[in-house]
Parts: structure tokens; C-alpha cells; sequence
């Protein structure tokens, strides 16, 4: 930690400027990437890249010199963005896939964008104590600690290559993306599948410089745990089920149809049980959390507390608190037009999104904010919402609509108080105020929150299959519908592919833990091979190829700097892919909305789709070379 940053700049209108138009940015990709994907990226680095090149470009214009603080709050409410759309992107799809929807409702989804991501924020505030000051030797925050790395190298220089490094993959990854969905030049993915008796063999990969960055980003470990679970669910799972032959003339098709209907749950019950363990494993760090709370009630004041130390007062976060939970109350009561329900789920809300908190700032802590097991977490939350309300009576939409209405909340919270943590942890070490990246926080959900819902409506609208189709299959939001569904519609469960995969994420989970103890440098995490099950196919593969790419980076690399050094310039670079394509994807949806027809070539691209990627690998990966350090 710096010893002194008192006189330091940190909160001014040019920070709060960047940092929202930041936010706002970061989000819409990760909307798209999110509902794509299934799953989001950490933005803290690349925004924390372009708000110190942003500052010295303003400092040199005004003559103010900027300052570490000042980019760490610019990052800070960039990142808001992005997990906020993760909590949204998860959750409220659902609603428009169950048919209870047609369109997005602007006012209501902004309204529980906003108050699940303050939720977050609120609660995790008194739990900083715990998990980064009392917790500092346990709890390393990786990616909180890589930003920081970022911000403190970042003063030392001007680093132009950083921002390139994110144009090129932004460049790439928009190219990539137009020659996809507008000009029809490229296939979006390669896929085939075989007929063997009565069993279906399938094999693909999408073509996203995207999906390759993710696998870049999230390294070997994580990307092979990725593509084990694609492997389990459609190289060994769909051909076990056999029921190929009635999909003879389309083979393709049907292991689509299997994948759908029956595997991807065995995901869920793998996710359960990841849900559960981590639960288990927050369990003392929770009871601290809830001691801190109360100790905060009573101390309330912060006037010996120095500044870099100091939190939003706890009667400030009381009020916000108690304004976040009534709205929440009048938007349970405004979709299900039933008091006791509207009361009801409130209550739960409140608990488990206190309780989720915990646990996803606790599992932050250990192995980062992109490979958070949120999607775990909200299912045990819609099972455990769902279950109680069936257990009471209730039925229907409104058993469906408030289910889905405690998840949006409760992922929200979880998503937004992992980010907090990640960057009160940055915070901590470049010796920044608390209160003010909290003031940051709040600021960049609220105006993130204002763009979810239009984003969402725009590609729903002008993308082919809208959300739920094969470009935005939504996974999470599509779960949760048939969980819903399976509670209080006409959904049947099977539940016998639930319980596979229970056991197998026993199984699993003894495993890593025989791999723990032997301090061995390769886990068997759970949630990741969950996530692998339930995504489709041809998302593992390009994920696989990108953490290979990271791995091979690494083992060429022979001197002794850290991992996070050696690879943040392909870092930067992958970050620029994710946005590019993602920007991309959200501009060819205004272009739709517009009237513009995408243009038609009448070509059949899958040979030259093949050769484009290959050449775009070797490319990337030339590029990744070139950027990383020299050895020593």
C-alpha cells in the first residue's frame, strides 16, 4: 500500500465523466458477450488501460496532472457496468422465454438492475473488514491484485502500446464479427454431428475472436475445465442417450434437441452442488460479516478513522438500504399483483441476497471475479425460492414471475458485491479512499442500469432467434425459465438428469479435493465443468484454444516475472476482441432496427470460414508474442 496518496486528486468531474461513459461501454459488451457466451469478463484492466491514457491526454491539454486515484475510480465505476450486466443478463431474459413478456419492461427492469446491483454494494460494505482487511493472507483477490499491478506500472509511463494493443483486438474482433452476421462472408460457427446406430456424434466451434480472448483470459486451468464439461455433455452424454434415429435426416438438429432437453441439466445439478460447497466453505467469514454489521450499528462514527480506511456511514447505508428493499417490495407486488407474495419474497430476497454477498465476495477472493460461481449461487436460489413458494400454495405466473424476480435480485447483489471486492482490494493497495470508490460503485450501477434494457430489447429485436436463438442462447436465462417452469408451469423437470449431476459434482468435488491436498498445480473445479455441460458445444472449443494459447505464451517465457505481467499485454489485447465483437453485435442490431438489410453473398463460407480463422489464430497469436515481455 502507498504510504501517502491524502494529496493526491481522486473524485472530480473528469474522473466521474470517464468512469460512467466507462461504465456504460463495458456493460453493453458484456451484455452481449454475456448473453452469447454465458458468461462475462472482468473489465477492471482494460478500463483501467484507457482512463489513464484518458487522463494524461486531459492533463496535458489542462496542464493538471492526473493521478493513480484517479484511474482506479475510473476503473472502479467501469466495472459496475460490467457486472451488472451480468446479474441482468442471467435473470431477466427468463421472463421474455417463459412468454410472460413480449418485450423487455424498460421501467421495471431498470428498476431491479439498480436496486439488486445497490443491494450488492450496501451489503458487502460492512463485510470489506472481513474479507479484505482481516482476510488479507487468505484472500489474494488476483484480479483486484492485477489491476492494481496495472495502475502502478501505468504512472511510470506513457505505454501507447497498451491502447493499441486494445484497438487492434477491437478492430479484429468487429472485422470478425461484420463479415459474420452482416456480410454473410463467414459462417459463425463450424459444426458437423454423425448418425451411428441409434446414437448421435457431434462435434463444432463457433468462430469468435471473442470466445478465443475469454479463453486467453481465463488461462489453461479454467478453459480445459470449460471444454471437459462441453465434452462430458455432447461427446459422451448425448451419444449415451441414444434416440438418434429420430433425428435421421438431421442429425445436427437433433443433438441440439437432446443437448436442450435433457443434458444441460445435468449441468444444473453439477451446479447445485458447487452452489452448496461454496456456501459451506463462506460459512465462518459470513458469521464475521454479521458481527461486523452490528458492531458497525453502534459505532457509527468514522472521525478517527483515517481516510484511506473509511467507509460510507452506516446510517447512510441503512437509508439506502431501506430505499432499494422498498422498491424492491413495490416491484414484487407490481409483477405479481399479490401482497402476500410481494412480502413474501421480499423476505427471502433480503436473506439470500445478504447471504450471497458473502459467499460471492468470499469466492472472489480466491479465484477472481471472471471465474465467480455466480450462475451456481442463482440457481440454488431459484430451486430454494421456488421450493418454498410451491410449498405454500402458490402457482402459476405469479409463482413463475416471483421466482425469477428474487433470482434477478439476488444475482444482481452477488454479482455487483464480487466487483466491489475486487476493487476496494485495488483500492486498498494503491491507497485509495473506500467511501469514495463506494460513492463510485453506486453511481456506475445507476447509470448502467439505464442501459440494460434498451440494449437487451435492441438485439432481442434485430438479431436472428432473438434471445434464446442460436447467436444469443442465453443459457442461464433459458435454465431458469425451464426451472420456473418446471415449479409452477406446464414444464416437466427431469429431474433424473438433475441428480447425475449431483453426483457427478460429488464426484467431482472429491476429486479436486484429493488434487488440493497434493498441492497439485492443476484443480478439477466444479462450477467450471458445470458451466462446460450447459453451454453449447462450439463455445468450449474456441475457449480451449485461447487458454492454450495463454499456456503456450507462458512456457516460452523464461523469466521470473509474475503470470499476470507476462500476459497483460495479451490481456489488453483480448479485452479489445471481447469489445470489438461485442460493440459490433450491439451496432449491426441498430443497423437492423434501422431498416438496413444485412447483405446476402449467396456463397457457402465454410471452407473459407475455416481458412479465415485459422489465419486470425495465427495472426492473434503472432500478435500475443510481440506483446509480451522480453525476457530477462
Amino acid at each position: 500500500m502507498q504510504n501517502d496518496t491524502s494529496t493526491l486528486p481522486e473524485l472530480n468531474l473528469r474522473v466521474i465523466v470517464l468512469g460512467l461513459a466507462l461504465s456504460v461501454i463495458m456493460g453493453s459488451a458484456n451484455v452481449y458477450l454475456g448473453l452469447k457466451a454465458g458468461m462475462t469478463v472482468s473489465a477492471s484492466i482494460p478500463a483501467a488501460v484507457v482512463g489513464m491514457l484518458a487522463l494524461k491526454y486531459f492533463s496535458r491539454m489542462s496542464g493538471n496532472p492526473s493521478s493513480i486515484l484517479e484511474a482506479n475510480q475510473i476503473q472502479t465505476a467501469a466495472s459496475a457496468g460490467e457486472s451488472l450486466a451480468a446479474g441482468i443478463i442471467f435473470t431477466m431474459p427468463a421472463l421474455i422465454l417463459i412468454g410472460v413478456w413480449q418485450s423487455f419492461d424498460m421501467y421495471l427492469t431498470t428498476v431491479i438492475a439498480f436496486t439488486g446491483g445497490l443491494l450488492g454494494i450496501l451489503f458487502m460494505i460492512p463485510m470489506r473488514q472481513v474479507f479484505i482487511v482481516k482476510n488479507e493472507d487468505n484472500l489474494q483477490y488476483p484480479e483486484g491484485l492485477a489491476c492494481a499491478s496495472v495502475l502502478e506500472a501505468g504512472q511510470d509511463s506513457t505505454d501507447s502500446d497498451s491502447a493499441s494493443a486494445i484497438i487492434k483486438g477491437a478492430l479484429v474482433g468487429g472485422t470478425f464479427k461484420g463479415l459474420i452476421s452482416f456480410v454473410g462472408l463467414l459462417k459463425g460457427n463450424l459444426e458437423t454431428a454423425l448418425l451411428s446406430g441409434n446414437r448421435i456424434f457431434f462435434f463444432g466451434g463457433d468462430i469468435s475472436p471473442a470466445l478465443l480472448a475469454v479463453g486467453f483470459i481465463v488461462r489453461l486451468n479454467i478453459a480445459v475445465l470449460i471444454f471437459i464439461g462441453g465434452s462430458i455433455g455432447w461427446l459422451i452424454g448425448i451419444p449415451l442417450l441414444g434416440g438418434g434415429l429420430e433425428f435421421a435426416a438431421h442429425p445436427a438438429d437433433g443433438a441440439w434437441e437432446l443437448w436442450s432437453t435433457k443434458i444441460r441439466y445435468v449441468g444444473v445439478g453439477a451446479m447445485v452442488i458447487g452452489g452448496m460447497a461454496s456456501i459451506f466453505k463462506v460459512r465462518k467469514g459470513l458469521v464475521d460479516a454479521i458481527k461486523v454489521l452490528r458492531k458497525t450499528q453502534v459505532e457509527s462514527s468514522q472521525k478517527n478513522i483515517p481516510l484511506n480506511e473509511r467507509n460510507i456511514p452506516a446510517k447512510a447505508i441503512n437509508m439506502f438500504s431501506a430505499i432499494a428493499i422498498i422498491l424492491v417490495g413495490g416491484v414484487y407486488f407490481y409483477i405479481t399483483n399479490n401482497i402476500v407474495i410481494a412480502a413474501f419474497t421480499t423476505i427471502i430476497m433480503i436473506l439470500m441476497a445478504f447471504f450471497f454477498t458473502a459467499v460471492a465476495s468470499y469466492i472472489v477472493g480466491l479465484v477472481g471475479n471472471s471465474n465467480s460461481p455466480v450462475s451456481g449461487m442463482t440457481i440454488t436460489a431459484v430451486l430454494f425460492t421456488g421450493g418454498l413458494l410451491y410449498i405454500f400454495g402458490f402457482s402459476g405466473t405469479e409463482g413463475m414471475v416471483a421466482t425469477l424476480g428474487v433470482a434477478a435480485i439476488v444475482c444482481c447483489a452477488a454479482c455487483t458485491s464480487g466487483d466491489v471486492c475486487n476493487d476496494l482490494k485495488t483500492g486498498q493497495i494503491v491507497g485509495a479512499s473506500p467511501y469514495r470508490q463506494q460513492i463510485m460503485q453506486i453511481a456506475g450501477v445507476a447509470v448502467a442500469s439505464l442501459v440494460m434494457a434498451p440494449i437487451m430489447q435492441l438485439l432481442h429485436e434485430n438479431t436472428p432467434g432473438g434471445i434464446g436463438g442460436r447467436e444469443l442462447a442465453a443459457p442461464q436465462a433459458g435454465l431458469f425459465a425451464s426451472l420456473a417452469k418446471g415449479f409452477f408451469g406446464d414444464g416437466v423437470l427431469p429431474w433424473n438428469m438433475v441428480l447425475i449431476g449431483c453426483a457427478l459434482g460429488a464426484i467431482i468435488l472429491v476429486i479436486d479435493y484429493i488434487l488440493e491436498t497434493k498441492s497439485s498445480s492443476f484443480r478439477l473445479y466444479l462450477m467450471p465443468v458445470a458451466v462446460g455441460i450447459y453451454l453449447p458445444f462450439g463455445l468450449s472449443t474456441p475457449i480451449l484454444i485461447g487458454g492454450l494459447m495463454a499456456h503456450f505464451i507462458l512456457s516460452e517465457n523464461k523469466s521470473k516475472a509474475e503470470p499476470d505481467s507476462i500476459l497483460q499485454r495479451g490481456i489488453l489485447l483480448s479485452s479489445g476482441l471481447i469489445a470489438g465483437e461485442s460493440l459490433m453485435g450491439i451496432l449491426l442490431a441498430f443497423i437492423a432496427g434501422a431498416g438496413i438489410q444485412n447483405l446476402d453473398l449467396n456463397l457457402d463460407p465454410t471452407l473459407v470460414s475455416a481458412l479465415t480463422f485459422v489465419i486470425a489464430l495465427i495472426t492473434i497469436y503472432w500478435v500475443y508474442i510481440q506483446s509480451k515481455p522480453k525476457t530477462i
